[in-house]
């Protein structure tokens, strides 16, 4: 580690140009941003949209290209949502509507977003509360299910030339018994990773994520963090997701002309389960993915991802400085080197086929032998995961509905390993889809936004997906021992014990104040397997405050 902190020492000391922190990531909140690129029915350059997080400078001069067209934001519903999101960024927008015209107690809210701000030419600061109340029914439990979280949000600048950003929380939950079910298995609340006891059967988790961000030019960016990424332009991601928890990560960004360019190293927990006192196992992930745009309507990426390890119980690796190398092809070192890492690799695309239209897909390759799959036999190690999907922007001519359909399937052993330090996992948690691997799966998502500050959806999941009974491995769990598998050939997507799985969620959210929302929420989900572990059917009501903070989703 002390050539990286070397390497980051350097690029430190670099010389700064003005830069921007992140928008988090929040489903609801980049659904408003991409739906006008695809309103446009042209890429904006401004942003690419399979890499994710956006930062808000970026943000906003992409409003600004698509405000240029007069009929981007030409409903009562878009003019909000414009007004909003140039609210929310407004050191970049200098949005005038953003000021209070009666700030609390003359010091708090003097900007509609924050609570408290300062912006003067050397310095620049947001800090907002964050709190999140729920209560519902759940009715698999005797009890009610909650959450109380309360936490706080700063970023801001120095100089113009380094941003930061900290939030902080605190959580005590009473989780719906299926996510409780899921705990229990990985021990680690999904999104979230460590947690204690709260009460008789209450859950109590702690929340951090910050990071530094500063320029060494006007189109290469780094950050230094511990947060999330997400690539891709579907509801899932194969290639990387925010399902799992926050976790290191040193992000050099490069953004010019028609390409995007991002290198990541992430540091990531191995297992969460150890005797006593002991550190959790660590191992590591390079990533870096290139994004292109072709003319005003395509864009294609391509990635390659490593998830390595120092010393693991298999070989007593040395860091392989090979990886800190940003523009290098990882496989061939991996091979060069007789490497036992895991090496994944693989493409995204995204078309704007006419206004208002786009559709989008991902594939993904862990390991391949063209000879093994024409052969039609089965091999377990042809192992891959696929996606395609569409997005459709104000349907049927009606303004602010959206809909979007995708379908995700994946090989057996996909994303697995013949050790947990090369799994493609985070705290036990798969870094990318939430099922793992060995399925096929629908969505169907609905949005309508008929009010300004209302929104309505309705998203709907089917899966049909393998399971292991005691002591096997048909290839759904990407923490087992690959080596356990049940058969060299023959392997089939869904083998094992059948498990399907129909989720469906109904949302009604209405914005009170600026990022002060009241959500209403309906959850039908049915597993049935000839497991009972993996057999219930819950239907679940709830309501929540959310204040600075996105929804909690457990769709899976």
């Amino acid at each position: 580690m002390k050539h990286l902190i070397a390497a980051l020492s350097i690029f430190i000391s670099l010389p700064g140009w003005a830069q921007s922190t992140n928008a988090t990531l929040n489903e609801d909140y980049y659904h408003w941003i991409d739906r006008y690129e695809i309103k446009s029915g042209k890429i904006v350059p401004e942003i690419f949209t399979s890499v994710k997080p956006y930062k808000r400078d970026a943000i906003i001069r992409y409003l600004d290209t698509l405000q240029a067209q007069s009929t981007i934001f030409e409903t009562r519903s878009d003019q909000f949502n414009l007004e909003f999101l140039r609210n929310d960024s407004w050191e970049w927008s200098r949005a005038e509507t953003n000021t209070s015209k009666k700030p609390l107690f003359k010091a708090l809210y003097k900007k509609k977003s924050d609570l408290v701000s300062v912006d003067i030419p050397e310095f620049d600061l947001h800090v907002n509360p964050v709190l999140y109340l729920s209560i519902g029914n759940d009715t698999r439990r005797d009890e009610l299910i909650t959450n109380n979280t309360r936490g706080i949000e700063i970023r801001g600048m120095v100089d113009r030339k380094v941003g930061f950003y900290t939030f902080v929380g605190e959580n005590q939950s009473v989780l719906p018994l299926y996510v409780q079910e899921e705990t229990n298995r990985n021990k680690a609340i999904p999104h979230e990773g460590f947690y204690k006891t709260f009460k008789e059967s209450g859950v109590d988790y702690f929340q951090a994520r910050a990071y530094i961000d500063f320029n060494i030019s006007n189109h290469i960016y780094m950050q230094f963090g511990n947060d999330r990424t997400f690539t891709g332009n579907g509801y899932r991601s194969f290639i990387l997701s925010d399902y799992a928890p926050p976790n290191w990560y040193l992000r050099a960004n490069v953004k010019v002309w028609k390409l995007n360019y991002r290198y990541q190293l992430n540091r990531m927990a191995a297992d969460a389960r150890t005797s006593g006192n002991q550190r959790y196992p660590e191992k590591f992930m390079v990533h870096h993915h290139a994004s292109f745009n072709i003319g005003k309507k395509l864009n294609i990426g391509v990635f390659e991802s490593v998830v390595f390890s120092p010393k693991d119980s298999v070989n007593n690796n040395t860091f392989d400085l090979s990886y800190l190398n940003p523009v290098i092809f990882y496989r061939a070192i991996e091979q060069q080197y007789g490497s036992s890492d895991n090496a994944l690799l693989g493409l995204d695309i995204k078309w704007n086929v006419l206004k208002g239209v786009s559709v989008y897909g991902q594939l993904v390759l862990d390991e391949f032998l063209l000879d093994e799959v024409t052969a039609g036999d089965g091999w377990w190690a042809n192992k891959y995961a696929a996606q395609v999907g569409a997005k459709y922007i104000d349907a049927f001519s009606v303004s602010n509905l959206d809909l979007q359909a995708e379908f995700n399937v994946t090989r057996p052993y996909t994303f697995s390993h013949y050790s947990q330090y090369g799994s493609y996992s985070n705290y036990r948690q798969p870094m990318g889809h939430a099922l793992g691997a060995n399925f096929t799966e629908w969505v169907g998502i609905i949005r309508y936004q008929p009010l300004p500050k209302l929104n309505l959806m309705a998203k709907v999941f089917y899966a049909d997906i393998g399971r292991d009974d005691v002591n096997e491995n048909w290839g759904t769990d990407i923490l087992k021992n690959s080596n356990t598998r049940e058969q060299e050939y023959g392997n089939t997507i869904g083998q094992g014990n059948p498990n399907t799985i129909l989720f469906t969620d109904f949302t009604a959210s209405y914005m009170v104040k600026h990022n002060f929302f009241i959500d209403l929420k309906q959850v039908f989900r049915r597993s049935e397997s000839n497991l009972s572990a993996y057999n219930s059917n819950t239907t679940l009501t709830s309501l929540a405050l959310r204040w600075n903070i996105p929804q909690r989703l457990y769709d899976f």
